[in-house]
């Protein structure tokens, strides 16, 4: 029955698509055989009235109608345009998290649940919600702090959510498996390994202790970085369903004309935005990854203040040196040790040609030097930088494509305060000292300090090795004379996982095609 509940609802999921126009919207002139017939039919079942709206407010019709969990498969998707698109990854970006509040007795009974202390003895007072999104909502409260009555946010995970996420789920991951299964082209984008990063990405964010743990740990990386802050936690009104941290005052970055009325320097604050994203990402290897312009508070002595932080990114030193050496190369269109840089990383894989990767890198970095600096895009850049290492076979990287998105929407922004911005000289005074610091003398030393430790660590290790080795070499001389056996459990298990897979191939067309019927016959 979970199995014909998941058909289901990806069949609704399905109509309502087709019906508000997404399927149509989507380039299908170069399509063929039945993909082309599928999309020619969803443009005549689309409602008329979807063809007045572009994609993206058809989109958003559509997620709306869908539910929260569709928000956030969208918000994902956005972060990987390896797998839609550019330009559905864009459309796909501007979707707004913003739902329907839950009452205020919901929300109370949850921290109550989740902290084991009445409201009134966790806050001094705790007001109406003031902004709800699809997995949590925002009361304003105030707490004793260090002897002074002071405001904080409660952020309370919205009732049932976790359920819903995962019958949602449930659906993506039949999708994937059916896409994987008969639709060749899309194996090389492993739907169903993105389908699980998007679970993993879902079960974190609904922990709001994670979320707490990383807000904790970019305070703690960002307290003496100039012109940027993050919100402190209050661990002890902080559970899994809830999230106590400091209310900020300020002006969203969004109201530009807020802004400007308060008497801010926004020349300023987009500089100060992109060189503390880049310091992050390059310094810490740990940023904010929805940083988009909602997200953003300026307070009034201009300093700005991210909220949010249910999307993190992760970047190891590699990849970092990999950034900063990429941007530098550029900057002083030193398109050779770029191309070095991809190779070293085993990014491109050896049998190309490093000389013919830097031709192709050139391509990209030329006619940017010849444009003035305020119409350098970096985001594009970095666009056209993986469409050349496809070229080159370079596999998708899903940490660089995360750093990717949340560049375009920093980049987004920083432009949208200041028209002129001039992203190059922003960023090259960030770029440059952590190169000084990692690539030269200091980083030659820090380098071989970990070399050392890691030796250090694999030679107390040694004697468990040898036995591992000599074990593993035993069997397979045991292999190489009797052959591979398997348990007979395994054996079972395979040949039923393989007659269970045969008889929901057959069937599942047959599942959707009544599905839609029953819909169409609801709807109509």
């Amino acid at each position: 029955m979970s199995t014909v509940g998941a058909y289901l609802r990806l069949a609704r999921g399905g109509w309502i698509l087709v019906r508000e126009g997404v399927i149509a919207a989507l380039p299908g002139d170069q399509l063929e055989g039945m993909p082309r017939f599928g999309w020619r039919l969803a443009r005549l079942m689309s409602r008329r009235r979807s063809a007045r709206r572009d994609r993206p407010e058809r989109l958003a019709i559509a997620v709306d109608r869908l539910g929260p969990s569709y928000v956030k498969l969208g918000q994902f998707l956005a972060t990987r345009p390896d797998v839609v698109g550019h330009d559905m990854a864009f459309d796909l970006a501007s979707l707004q998290d913003r739902m329907e509040t839950f009452p205020e007795a919901q929300a109370r009974s949850a921290i109550e649940a989740s902290l084991g202390r009445k409201v009134e003895d966790l806050y001094m007072d705790f007001g109406a919600p003031v902004a709800a999104a699809s997995i949590a909502q925002v009361h304003p409260a105030s707490i004793m702090r260090e002897g002074e009555k002071t405001p904080v946010a409660v952020k309370v995970i919205r009732p049932g959510v976790r359920r819903r996420f995962y019958n949602d789920l449930e659906s993506y991951f039949l999708a994937a498996r059916l896409q994987e299964r008969y639709i060749a082209a899309a194996r090389r984008l492993r739907p169903v390994e993105v389908t699980q990063t998007l679970a993993q990405t879902t079960k974190i964010e609904m922990d709001l202790r994670l979320e707490a743990a990383a807000i904790s740990e970019l305070h703690e990386n960002t307290k003496d970085d100039p012109g940027f802050r993050v919100p402190w936690v209050d661990w002890q009104r902080t559970g899994r369903d809830v999230l106590t941290l400091e209310w900020i005052d300020g002006v969203k970055m969004s109201d530009v004309d807020a802004l400007k009325a308060a008497g801010h320097d926004l020349e300023e604050l987009a500089k100060v935005l992109i060189q503390s994203f880049l310091r992050h990402t390059l310094r810490d290897g740990f940023f904010h990854a929805d940083m988009h312009p909602g997200n953003l508070f300026v307070e009034a002595d201009g300093t700005i203040v991210a909220v949010d932080f249910g999307i993190v990114g992760r970047i190891r030193k590699k990849e970092r040196r990999f950034l900063a050496e990429i941007l530098y190369g550029f900057i002083t269109r030193d398109f050779r040790r770029v191309a070095e840089v991809h190779f070293e990383a085993g990014y491109v894989p050896g049998h190309h040609d490093v000389a013919a990767f830097a031709q192709a890198l050139r391509a990209i970095g030329e006619p940017i030097h010849g444009q003035s600096a305020e119409t350098i895009s970096m985001a594009r850049l970095l666009t056209l930088l993986f469409e050349v290492t496809e070229l080159f076979d370079m596999q998708t990287r899903p940490e660089l494509l995360l750093l990717q998105k949340t560049m375009v929407v920093v980049e987004g922004v920083s432009r949208t305060l200041d028209p002129h911005f001039n992203m190059w000289k922003a960023a090259e005074p960030v770029v440059s000292d952590w190169i000084a610091a990692n690539l030269g003398p200091r980083g030659i030393v820090a380098d071989a300090r970990d070399g050392f430790t890691a030796l250090a660590a694999l030679a107390r290790q040694a004697p468990e090795l040898a036995a591992r080795t000599e074990r593993l070499s035993r069997e397979i001389d045991e292999m190489a004379a009797k052959g591979l056996r398997l348990d007979p459990r395994t054996a079972e298990a395979i040949g039923k996982a393989e007659a269970r897979h045969t008889r929901t191939g057959r069937i599942a067309l047959w599942v959707i095609a009544i599905a839609l019927a029953a819909i169409a016959w609801q709807l109509g």
